[in-house]
């Protein structure tokens, strides 16, 4: 799969299916979605980062760069703790993809490690590309395997990782995050809901290359699921950019002190997302996006009904990017009591639209 990352950074096992499946609107997605079809046999218009999206890309990653960082560090060195120095990483595309190339140039910077990168897709609902772990276990040890990914949200992609790992013996469930506010894993680099700048952005800070796809029609059995190569968007790519503004920040020897990665919360934020579901009468948690990685995406991607801002966090410059994409956007903006997350996304019910 081509992508505009260094092949020594990362290869993606996907299929090119670039010019093969027409993209959709926003709009028709979210109603074809909540129609039952499945987000993965359709893929969106990625349109060219505005300047306003761009000027919130900017900010965010002024405030977040170093936390980003520290993160980068804290997951790093407890993955050299609990894998070893034969780890080989396998990112989830196409959020992890990033994640996974930091990791793997820090390991390098603290460690003089080059271990191996790959990405593979994982589909809720779909399961992961079986064809794609064949691949990496004709040529690893099954304990070597260590999957990345951004943050956990809920954990759904994590619950399903659990149920389709069963599969291949030896090869751990667990997910490497940067970010894990729903308090579900130890193998991350802050509990803390912090925003990941990559995920203001889509395929334009994830090598030109877009969501994973997964339809029979276009994707054969011994196929690896697909995902397309945005070539004509070269121009705004900004891929190394964002790593490069990263790796600004490594620090070798990450103090702990510098981000506390301590659960000071019992229970998970799965259990949140249940009661917003009965306080906000939303019958589908699918529609809830907790944290703000999530809430991000639910603006720029989905088509929002509301969105939750914990009242310790009115004003704070951190989610100044949420407040003004919800304005641009006509989003009515709540200040609740969150427990686990900094803001969460609710999505519109396309039949109330």
């Amino acid at each position: 799969m081509r992508s505009s990352y260094r092949e020594e950074d990362v290869i993606l096992l996907l299929k090119d299916i670039t010019g093969l499946v027409k993209p959709q609107s926003t709009q028709e997605r979210e109603r074809l979605i909540q129609a039952g079809k499945h987000y993965s046999e359709m893929l969106p218009i990625e349109y060219v980062p505005t300047q306003k999206y761009m000027e919130i890309y900017t900010k965010a990653l002024e405030i977040y760069a170093k936390p980003t960082a520290l993160a980068v560090g804290r997951l790093s060195n407890q993955i050299v703790r609990t894998k070893g120095k034969k780890v080989v990483l396998v990112s989830l595309a196409r959020a992890g993809i990033p994640i996974g190339i930091l990791v793997k140039h820090y390991l390098r910077f603290q460690y003089q490690l080059d271990v191996p990168h790959y990405a593979i897709s994982i589909i809720k609902g779909r399961g992961i590309d079986d064809n794609a772990m064949k691949y990496l276990l004709e040529r690893y040890q099954p304990q070597q395997l260590l999957f990345l990914d951004g943050w956990i949200g809920k954990g759904a992609i994590l619950e399903e990782l659990r149920r389709n790992i069963q599969a291949y013996k030896g090869v751990s469930a667990e997910i490497a995050v940067l970010a894990d506010p729903a308090n579900v894993t130890e193998l991350c680099g802050t509990h803390e809901d912090i925003l990941i700048p990559s995920s203001c952005l889509n395929s334009t800070i994830s090598g030109l290359v877009s969501r994973t796809f997964l339809r029979k029609d276009i994707i054969g059995p011994q196929d690896f699921h697909g995902a397309v190569y945005y070539g004509e968007l070269a121009d705004s790519d900004l891929s190394y950019a964002f790593i490069d503004t990263i790796e600004q920040y490594f620090v070798k020897d990450c103090a702990t002190q510098e981000m506390p990665n301590i659960r000071e919360k019992t229970g998970c934020g799965v259990d949140e997302v249940h009661a917003l579901a009965k306080a906000f009468e939303v019958d589908d948690i699918n529609l809830i996006k907790p944290g703000i990685g999530e809430t991000t995406r639910v603006l720029l991607r989905r088509v929002p009904w509301k969105i939750l801002i914990d009242q310790k966090y009115k004003q704070n410059p951190e989610l100044s990017h949420i407040v003004r994409l919800a304005e641009e956007k006509h989003v009515p903006v709540e200040y609740y009591s969150l427990k686990y997350y900094k803001c969460c996304g609710i999505i519109k019910k396309m039949a109330e639209a």
